[in-house]
């Protein structure tokens, strides 16, 4: 088995957190719920972690295929 790169499943993961925590903050703003820094954060890694292993686990098993 093939090393995978750890920058081709965590920056996207980073990134998707990030634009899913902003969505989620625009949504409670045009609700008019007041900005929480902890839900923020929340959002931003629970989805994040969730898309990083999402990639890893597609990249690995594209991997596989390869071989």
């Amino acid at each position: 088995m093939t090393r995978i790169d750890k920058k081709k499943y965590i920056l996207p993961g980073i990134f998707a957190g990030l634009v899913y925590a902003g969505v989620m903050a625009a949504f409670d703003y045009n609700d008019d719920v007041p900005f929480s820094i902890f839900k923020f954060l929340i959002h931003f890694f629970l989805f994040g972690l969730f898309m990083a292993g999402i990639n890893y686990y597609s990249l690995r098993k594209a991997g596989k295929k390869k071989e």
